[in-house]
Parts: C-alpha cells; structure tokens; sequence
C-alpha cells in the first residue's frame, strides 16, 4: 500500500474538508473557496514541497480555462439582454397551441441544441417566462414543462468545449496534464447518440412522474407569500374583532401577526379589536391576498414599508396593474442583498406584496422581512403597471408574468452574428476559444450589445473563485502524489473489474458526487485522477477524462446539483422528492448510455 507523506495526506485531508463544505450550505461557495486558497498557500508557505510553490494557487486567476469560461458568460450576456434567443422561444409559443406534445419536443430540441454553444443559465432565464406565458395559455401544467427543459438544457450542454464550464474546466486541466487537447466538436457525436436517450425520456416520460399544478400563475397549488395587510379606516368603521375580519374574509385568512404602532405586537385573540393603522401579516397565495385587501376594505402594503407610513407605496385603486413573481437570481441586483437596502420600490417603482423562500415553510422574525437578504431561489411577490414590470426585465429581474414580451432590441441580430464568429472561429480552429471568446467580449462592446455594467453582472464571483480554488486544489492534488494514490487506491477498490466496468463506475462516483458538490470541484479533482487511472491501467486516457467531463454534468438528482435547478425549484414550486423522482431515472438512463457509447466512440486502447 502507497504510503501517504505529510504534504500529501494534508492535501488530501483539505479536499474532504473542501466536499463536505461544498455540499453544505451553511458556508457560501465564495467563502469555502477563499479558504481552501488560504490554506494552501499558508501551508506550502510554511511547509515548503519541491513540486508545489505557494504562488501556483494564484495561477488559476491567469487560466485559460478561466478566460475562457468568463468571456462566455459575457457573450451569454450579450445575447440575454439583446433578446437574440427571444424570437424562436416566441415562435415555439405562437405554435404551441395546434400541436402540444410536437412543440415540446421542438423545445427541449431546441433549447438542447442551443446549450451546446451558449451557457446553460441564460437559456432557462429566457424561456422561464416563455413558459410561463404558454401554461397561461393552453392551461398547460408549467410544473411538467419547467423541469422537461432545464433538464434539456443540461443534456444538450455536454455535446462541445464550450457548452458548460465544466466542459471547458475539464478539457483544460487535460491539456495541462499533456493530454491531446479537445477540439469543440470532437465527442458531439457520443453526446448527440446520448441525448436521444435522454431527450425522449423528458419528454415521454418524466411530465407524467412531476405534479400536476395547472398553469403557473393559476394557484392551483399552494404557493404561499407573507404580506402585509394595512388596516384603513374605512375597513374599521365598525370595530371589528380579529374574529370578525378573519370570518369575513370566509375563515380562510391566516394571521401571522397583529402589529400596532412602529413595534407593538398584539396577541392574537380572537375578540382583538382591530384599528386603524393596524398592521395584519398574512401568508396566502397572491390571487387570495388580493382577495382579502377587496373583501375587507383593507390594503396591501410594500414590504420596505411596515409602519404604514408611506401612502405611496400601498397597492389602492391605481390603474393598469399587474401582479407579477419576480426570482431572485445569482446576476440580480438583489441577489444577497435586502429589499430595504436596494431601495427597491423606489427603484423600480413595483411594488412587493410578499415574499417567499424555496424550501422554507415558515419565516421568522416576519417583522424584518424587508431586512431579510436575498438569497437564488427566493420569489417576490410584486404589483406595478405594464411599463415597470418590463423595465424591471431590463433591469436584471427575472420576472414570471408571463404576459409581457421579453427584451428585444435591434442589435440582437448583430449580437447572435458576433455569437456565431465566436463559435465558429473556435469550430474551424481559427483561434482557440479563449481569444475567440475575448475577441467576441471586444466586439460586443464596440458595437454597443454590452456596456460595461452589463459585463460586470455577467461575471460571477462564484464562478471565478470556484474555478481558481479547484484548479489549485487539483494542482496540489497532482503535485503532492494524491491522485496517484486515490487512483491506486480506487484500483484497488474495483478489483479484477475490466477498464471499461472501472470508466462505468468512474462516472457514476463523479455523478453522485456532482449533485452534492460543485460540478467545478468535481471535474477539476477528477480529471487527474481519471488520467491517474487510465495510466496505471495501461489504456488511453482520452475515455476516462470524457468519463469526469460527462459525470461532473448529471446535475439531475437535487436541486443543488446546478443552478438552473434552483431558478426552476422557485418558479414552479418543486420539492427536493421531485428533482429524485425525476432526475434519479434521467442520472440512470444517461449514465448507462453513456458507459456503453464512451468505449464505442473511444476505445480503451492499450499504451
């Protein structure tokens, strides 16, 4: 047995601790990644190894695979608030209607083949209210339509380089390890084979195992948001008791609270008579709460604004408004941020009814939740005209109405053209994708698709600190001997097992692994190890680096696995059983195809 030395065991050790923290979510991934960076820079720093310098763990800032992926995000950018991708996903609703299951096919088509060559997460932005919109019109369950094409969108991103950044991740710490370098197109043809596996179970099969909810905006599920209710006076002409207003309100009304003055909170009796200037916290579905602000007299009131103090931002009586169900996002301005000090209503002159957080059926300390800060996932209930909603689009807010078109400006043909030279270049190996990528940034700024505001909410913190924290923490792994010694040891574990069972396997660790940790994580730790493997076996390395490629992509099973679960989490109420009812099969089905296509398309050739 291959003795461990102390760097190498350390290392090691830092990697559990780095996994478990992943998966955790009681530290950000930001945090996590800015410690793993500190401790190996402190450890190596204190405890010098000849193969390892500390200031390798800042090389990941100047990665290829680093500019790269953030140049894509740029370009996805581009392309998102363009509205360049908005025509097709507005023709596959206009057809909806005379063919529905041909139409979802032609969608989870399409939006499989997009992902291919434009980030995953502006695609499901972009069709999120395109669905919506269809469920509000065929009566549609949007809860069978949502996960269908976020799980498309993940088929369809394994096919190229570039389709995910765990591709591009993947493929560049391969070429770094001296691997053959993979060219954009080079395992299109095992993902295409594969994805019709894939594609027709999400289509045939995984509506019937999702709940039926009806159209989205139709409440026919419990979709609950705590709101304010404001006491008017009209509304307490008669003194009414708690008891009476809750009967009025036909006994259905839940009070969370009853506050009186600026902190004052009163005890729930039934016999409380209420006054004017009252204050009644209430969880209910958005069509109820406007239902008992009509019925009792009473008036909902913005979040930022529980002392009642400012009549402006109260819903009564103004024309033409519209309820809507904005998602906060990783690229949003309110992403952990608060509604109070983002100046919310003021801003963008919504206002928000109620709030309410994925996976959590109670709030505490109701009082604040102005004060809450926002987290991916969390709804807001919001109200305002035609003219702010779709300004608020603009702005970065994913909006669910449904009934408002997407951004499209005129400069969104010019923004797919520069999308497609990118891609192209890339394809006939003009440049590799990093220059192409930064040349398309270059030229998206010239012609005015982007300015520069607009790039920096394209970069993601996450993202870079993730990238730049598994490459080093790769790079540790390899330099130290640690993927020598976990490929030896999983050698070991698998026995007498072929090297085409041992790339099964690989891939299913690296896919159970995938759903708990970080795809970026993932792929960066088993990508040397992979090689590590194929090495010690004696075989081509090429199958088992597209094993970790492909296995750090089955991010079906938990909402967490990827974040274009979260954002379909949010906006269609699933629950955790749901992503395992539905994406456990979809794991199976890709695993097993992909096992049995791998080997065929790249054999396990002896070295």
């Amino acid at each position: 047995m291959t003795m461990l030395d102390p760097h190498t065991f350390a290392v090691l050790a830092l990697t559990v601790v780095a996994f478990v923290l992943f998966a955790s979510e009681k530290v950000s991934i930001e945090s996590t990644a800015l410690f793993i960076m500190v401790a190996l820079v402190t450890g190596f720093t204190l405890f010098p190894h000849p193969a390892f310098q500390p200031t390798q763990v800042f090389h990941g800032f100047g990665h290829e695979a680093l500019a790269a992926i953030s140049c894509l995000m740029i370009l996805g950018r581009g392309l998102l608030v363009t509205g360049a991708l908005e025509p097709v996903a507005r023709r596959l609703a206009q057809v909806w209607s005379k063919g529905p299951r041909l139409s979802m096919l032609l969608m989870l088509v399409a939006c499989a083949a997009a992902s291919g060559f434009v980030n995953d997460t502006p695609i499901v932005v972009v069709m999120l209210p395109i669905i919506v919109g269809i469920a509000l019109r065929t009566g549609e369950s949007a809860s069978r339509l949502l996960m269908p094409m976020n799980y498309a969108v993940l088929v369809g991103g394994m096919g190229t380089t570039i389709g995910t950044s765990t591709n591009l991740l993947v493929v560049s710490i391969a070429a770094d390890l001296g691997l053959r370098r993979f060219e954009m197109l080079d395992f299109i043809h095992v993902a295409a084979v594969a994805a019709v596996f894939g594609l027709l179970y999400v289509w045939l099969v995984l509506p019937r195992l999702l709940p039926e909810s009806g159209s989205l905006m139709a409440d026919t599920k419990p979709r609950l948001f705590d709101a304010w209710l404001y006491v008017t006076e009209e509304g307490v002409a008669e003194g009414p008791s708690l008891a009476d207003v809750i009967a009025k309100a036909g006994g259905r009304m839940r009070v969370l609270e009853v506050r009186r003055g600026e902190s004052l909170s009163l005890t729930r009796l039934p016999t409380l008579v209420l006054q004017a200037n009252d204050r009644l916290l209430v969880r209910d579905t958005p069509a109820n709460l406007k239902e008992f602000e009509s019925v009792l007299g009473f008036s909902l009131h913005d979040l930022n604004d529980e002392n009642g103090e400012d009549e402006g931002r109260t819903t009564e009586k103004a024309p033409g408004q519209q309820l809507a169900e904005v998602v906060v996002t990783e690229t949003s301005p309110l992403y952990r941020n608060t509604l109070r000090s983002q100046q919310f209503a003021e801003r963008y002159h919504l206002v928000v009814l109620g709030l309410r957080r994925t996976g959590q059926a109670e709030l505490r300390d109701a009082d604040d939740i102005a004060d809450i800060r926002l987290q991916p996932g969390d709804m807001l209930l919001v109200q305002g005209s035609a003219e702010a909603l779709e300004q608020a689009k603009q702005a970065d807010l994913l909006v669910l109405d449904g009934s408002l078109a997407l951004p499209h400006s005129k400069r969104a043909p010019l923004a797919l053209a520069i999308m497609g030279v990118v891609v192209l270049s890339a394809m006939t190996k003009i440049a590799p994708i990093a220059i192409s990528a930064l040349a398309g940034v270059l030229l998206m700024l010239a012609t005015r698709c982007l300015d520069w505001r607009e790039v920096g909410r394209a970069l993601s913190s996450k993202v870079i600190l993730l990238v730049v924290s598994s490459l080093a923490l790769g790079s540790a792994l390899t330099a130290t001997g640690g993927t020598d010694f976990l490929a030896s040891q999983y050698l070991a574990a698998a026995g007498d097992l072929s090297p085409t069972a041992v790339l099964s396997t690989l891939m299913l660790l690296v896919a159970l692994l995938t759903n708990f940790v970080s795809n970026s994580a993932a792929a960066a730790i088993g990508t040397p190890i992979a090689a590590s493997i194929a090495l010690q076996l004696g075989v081509s390395p090429e199958p088992f680096v597209l094993a970790v490629l492909f296995g750090a992509n089955f991010s079906y099973a938990t909402p967490m696995g990827y974040q274009t679960n979260l954002l379909v989490m949010s906006a269609a109420g699933y629950r955790f059983s749901d992503f395992l009812k539905g994406g456990v099969p979809l794991l199976i089905i890709m695993w097993a195809a992909y096992s049995v296509l791998l080997p065929m398309f790249f054999p396990l050739k002896a070295l």
